[in-house]
């Protein structure tokens, strides 16, 4: 798979390309990048409970970065 390809179909960059393809296992990865996610969405879930949009914020952001992760690894 052409490295333009997995760029334009993710919405990373050449360097996120690189360092997943860096990443030996990604298949290991992709099981605790699922936990990160289930955590991070609990946090979310907290944060709008309680009406804190600062933690709001942090956890959507955080949740993009998974995201996008999570993309590039099943892209590969």
């Amino acid at each position: 798979m052409k490295i333009e390809h997995v760029e334009k179909e993710c919405g990373g960059t050449v360097e996120d390309v690189i360092k997943a393809f860096r990443c030996r296992e990604p298949e290991k990865r992709i099981p605790v990048l699922r936990l990160e996610l289930d955590y991070e969405l609990a946090l979310l879930h907290e944060a709008m409970v309680e009406k804190n949009t600062h933690r709001i914020d942090q956890c959507k952001a955080r949740l993009r970065e998974l995201r996008q992760e999570m993309l590039m690894l099943e892209a590969l």
